[in-house]
């Protein structure tokens, strides 16, 4: 009767994921007043932040950075400071991230810029205005869905393991259908998230998300640089037309685990 023990676990496993999931869900719900966030008009930086978190800010202040010609962004993925001046904290804080010698590699400075305070002030502010989710929250519905997802697999691997246990007095058809409940009610859940609640966002709560979609939806269409730089905050370094820029941040991977640890 070991397998039995196996389907216990299967369902405390996918039950306390699901009742998590479901959980995180009603408090999106019961903030998500149809006022929070009228009359505040994001930044691009706020953008970035709720799109990306605090990585697309740097990535943000980067390519603004490089158009005004103030940095210069090698396709070899290097900086070089051609302004030191920057024009307010966060670009003050990347120029500091570069060094004294005036040139870094761009994954560095990126990793480095991402956790300073400026960029955690543009957090707080959004958190403030109930536009962000708090600084390390695990009770979010992405993170809900992500531990349906783990469930889901989990449930798969006792299974599997239930069915490769010799000695099941019981067929093992029957086992298999035993452990398909679990794995339905994972799975019912995590389509009942993606129809009610998604998209599922790490940064930005309900009213956030709502208004950077108003945001890329008043976006499109122009070819000005304020749309470009919109369209960076929104989408990321995909929106980078330029094949030289887009290169230049081909070599940042290697470092993204540092900035995740402020998040963390």
């Amino acid at each position: 009767m070991f397998w039995v023990l196996l389907l216990l676990l299967a369902w405390a496993v996918a039950g306390t994921a699901c009742t998590r999931l479901c959980l995180a869900a009603v408090r999106a719900a019961a903030v998500d007043v149809d006022d929070m966030g009228k009359g505040h008009d994001l930044t691009l930086y706020e953008a970035a932040f709720l799109s990306g978190g605090p990585a697309r800010v740097a990535d943000l202040t980067l390519v603004s950075m490089a158009r005004q010609h103030r940095l210069l962004l090698a396709h070899t993925g290097w900086a070089t400071v051609v302004d030191p001046r920057g024009r307010d904290d966060i670009e003050r804080s990347v120029i500091g991230a570069i060094g004294p010698d005036g040139q870094s590699r761009i994954a560095p400075v990126r990793a480095t810029a991402a956790a300073t305070d400026a960029v955690r002030d543009v957090a707080d502010r959004l958190v403030d205005a109930g536009l962000a989710v708090p600084d390390g929250s695990s009770t979010t519905v992405a993170s809900g869905v992500r531990q349906v997802r783990a469930a889901a697999l989990a449930v798969l691997a006792l299974g599997a393991t239930a069915l490769l246990t010799p000695g099941a007095e019981m067929p093992r058809g029957l086992v298999a259908l035993w452990f398909a409940l679990p794995l339905a009610v994972t799975l019912s859940c995590l389509a009942i998230a993606r129809v009610e609640v998604h998209p599922y966002s790490r940064w930005a709560s309900p009213a956030g998300q709502r208004l950077l979609g108003a945001l890329a939806r008043h976006a499109g269409g122009g070819a000005d640089d304020r749309t470009y730089l919109t369209s960076v905050a929104v989408r990321g370094i995909r929106a980078v037309g330029e094949p030289d820029l887009r290169a230049a941040f081909a070599h940042r991977e290697q470092y993204r685990g540092q900035f995740d640890e402020w998040r963390r």
